[in-house]
């Protein structure tokens, strides 16, 4: 772990030599009572607000007071092709090629979409491997797919779970799961990193483990995205889906977004099928017959709402401005940081909940506080640092890279050794 310290100097110098830190102004901060910006370790449940979102909404709504109907060709960004407006920088997010993706509908909307599409159980190989402590709205979303299929979810969903007394997930663990149970599995679907422990996986490995089997492989990057460098494209997962309100800035339930891999493009797949995803060239013609496109749009389904793109399309700028795997390596750097607070916390109060090697983790830290967690978080929160508490015991801390500083990181170290080390 590099030499951290406290000092103060240190602390601004460390900052005034990033030149991402200057993304920070970029972003729109809460006010404590004090009148001083909120120290803000919560992007992982919802990012801020950023300076460019309300400009660029208020773009479209003068565009709709003036062109009305019309506003689907005519102003700054026509309506008609607004979305592709986001394609590119959605890619080189998440290291897919363009036509893999599409930013469309809320994550669990896409989630039902990708297994109608690619959970095609028969009654030798229909279970689902998913993670235990999956976010609960994947796991009733999977366990739904099994009963509409007219299979047991108990018997169906397969969970992957961590040894007796160890927080999170062996990767050989793993591994041997889906290779024992293989051949019964129609699909393996995890949370490329876990939104509880924070946990990342090895995405190439495990679609690999999994494409051995013959299963169909597919990632949740609801805490990946814009967290980790996914390069969604070399692993060779056959879909993903994310939300981008979180790490991605998009604002409370922003759109989320879909990857489809190019193998698929020209498969046969089933799918749901509505008239966004109609090939553009007749969409208007208003024809019987559905002719998709060609790639990840050829899901869509409705026209999207213009006024969440373009709080998005405010939210992938920075993105853009940085880079990804920068923005990794900075993120990666702030969170061994609050590693090296969290190391001084008293282990009768408290454990780390998330794995120590930056391979494994992403940005978050989580902490299982024994005892107390609520008033641990209510007394953070009176002094200007907004953390998440999962009820009864975990406390989640994220130094989100786009945003956050190493001061701010001094600052909830110092409070949380303040109220756990006493």
């Amino acid at each position: 772990m590099p030499n951290f310290c406290a000092d103060d100097h240190w602390l601004a110098a460390t900052d005034a030599a990033d030149p991402l830190s200057a993304l920070r102004q970029q972003f729109v901060f809460p006010v404590a009572q004090d009148g001083t910006e909120v120290a803000y370790f919560a992007g992982h449940s919802l990012g801020l607000q950023p300076i460019n979102a309300k400009k660029y909404v208020m773009q479209a709504l003068d565009d709709w007071a003036r062109y009305a109907v019309d506003g689907h060709f005519l102003g700054r960004h026509p309506w008609l092709p607004y979305h592709e407006l986001l394609t590119g920088s959605t890619a080189r997010l998440v290291g897919a090629l363009p036509s893999e993706v599409v930013v469309m509908n809320t994550l669990t909307v896409n989630l039902h979409l990708m297994m109608t599409s690619f959970y095609r159980p028969t009654p030798e190989r229909f279970r689902i491997v998913i993670e235990s402590g999956a976010f609960p709205s994947d796991r009733y979303a999977v366990a739904s797919q099994a009963s509409m299929h007219g299979f047991d979810p108990a018997i169906a969903v397969v969970e992957l779970t961590p040894r007796p007394d160890e927080p999170h997930l062996r990767q050989d663990d793993m591994l041997r799961t889906i290779d024992q149970l293989g051949d019964s599995v129609a699909m393996v679907l995890l949370g490329n990193c876990n939104y509880l422990t924070g946990q990342a996986f090895d995405m190439p490995t495990i679609t690999r483990a999994g494409h051995a089997k013959g299963c169909i492989v597919g990632f949740d990057l609801a805490h990946g995205a814009g967290n980790l460098d996914c390069q969604l494209h070399d692993s060779g997962a056959d879909f993903a889906v994310w939300c981008n309100y979180k790490y991605l800035n998009a604002g409370p339930g922003g759109l989320g977004a879909v990857f489809v891999h190019e193998h698929h493009h020209h498969s046969d797949v089933p799918r749901l099928a509505g008239w966004w995803g109609h090939t553009k060239a007749s969409r208007f013609e208003m024809g019987p017959r559905f002719e998709s496109i060609v790639g990840a749009e050829g899901w869509q389904l409705s026209n999207p709402p213009i006024l969440q793109l373009a709080a998005l399309r405010a939210a992938m700028e920075p993105f853009d401005q940085a880079g990804i795997s920068p923005l990794r390596a900075r993120g990666d750097r702030l969170t061994a940081y609050l590693l090296w607070w969290l190391n001084q916390l008293p282990t009768t109060r408290c454990r780390l909940l998330t794995p120590r090697e930056s391979r494994e983790r992403g940005s978050m830290l989580t902490l299982q506080v024994y005892t107390g967690a609520e008033q641990l978080t209510e007394s953070l929160h009176r002094q200007g640092i907004t953390v998440d508490l999962r009820r009864p015991d975990i406390v989640r801390l994220t130094p989100a890279p786009l945003y956050s500083r190493f001061a701010d990181v001094a600052r909830v170290g110092k409070a949380l050794l303040a109220e756990l080390a006493t």
